[in-house]
């Protein structure tokens, strides 16, 4: 029993993780719909320079702000210089882009930083009160952090003007740039809030899998199965489905599937949504009038 309430909270751990990504491929989603397959790549790039501020001396949790603010431009840059251009062009275009996105920023990292696996720093040390038998403090820290960003973004959108504004921007961006709304900053706004969310997510992640350029390719694929499993355009969604995917992965891949079958879970349960229940648990089904 005590290996299975382990087991059962080391998901959801983990499952913290998926969430953390899987609310960044929201957030582009909801600005653009298309999800972003390099969101991983990207998270893993700004890893690797918060690696090198570390090494350089810096303080983690100067750093870590650092590289948030360093995600976030990057990723309103290539908003800004690539994906606007391809706002009116066909959908399998703009996923070739993405693609090629993914490859163009892991071949850089790699020729950038080298392929050597390294550690990375985890901002919870391991004497501090929280931690217990069953959890270490760096999976509640990240469980903590994950909830934290989770409630900034609904305050974000819920409450300040900007984020009305993202949201309006998302709904009909027709309409919100005929009562003044500025629609190309909400878009490159959104997409620098999913890199500074990714970042954090793979400043999280780099503790436990140690820090190479293919440490974010598996996980990019649970947090699109979380993304799913939630609801594609619900961030409260995305987050509780990397949660269930977190549990699920660790379970059934400790009793049912074993260790080397894991990832076949998330493709599983990707292709069991979009069969059953396409929206996901917490989205809404879209019916357009023709």
């Amino acid at each position: 029993m005590n290996e299975f309430i382990s087991q059962l909270l080391s998901g959801l751990a983990t499952g913290g993780i998926y969430a953390s990504m899987a609310l960044a491929l929201v957030m582009i989603y909801r600005s653009t719909h298309h999800v972003n397959f390099a969101q991983g790549e990207m998270a893993m790039f700004s890893t690797f320079l918060a690696s090198m501020l570390i090494q350089a001396g810096w303080p983690y949790w100067a750093t870590f702000f650092a590289t948030v603010g360093i995600a976030f431009a990057m990723g309103a840059a290539i908003e800004m210089t690539l994906i606007r251009r391809l706002r009116n062009a066909p959908i399998l275009s703009i996923v070739v882009v993405f693609v090629a996105l993914l490859v163009i920023l892991h071949s850089l990292a790699g020729w950038l930083f080298g392929y050597t696996i390294r550690s990375f720093p985890s901002p919870f040390a391991e004497s501090t009160w929280y931690g217990s038998t069953l959890l270490s403090p760096h999976q509640i820290g990240a469980i903590g952090i994950t909830l934290l960003m989770l409630a900034l973004v609904y305050v974000f959108f819920r409450f300040s003007p900007l984020g009305l504004a993202m949201r309006a921007t998302a709904e009909n961006p027709v309409s919100s740039r005929l009562v003044g709304v500025r629609v190309n900053r909400m878009l490159a706004l959104g997409w620098g809030l999913a890199g500074a969310i990714g970042a954090v997510a793979g400043m999280m992640i780099a503790p436990v899998v140690f820090l190479d350029v293919h440490m974010m390719s598996g996980v990019l694929i649970y947090a699109f199965a979380a993304a799913v499993l939630g609801g594609i355009a619900s961030a409260w969604g995305a987050v509780v489905g990397g949660f269930i995917v977190g549990v699920l992965e660790n379970l059934l891949g400790t009793y049912v599937v074993g260790s080397e079958l894991k990832l076949s879970v998330a493709l599983v349960l990707i292709i069991g949504v979009l069969v059953v229940r396409p929206s996901g648990l917490f989205g809404k089904a879209v019916v357009v009038r023709v």
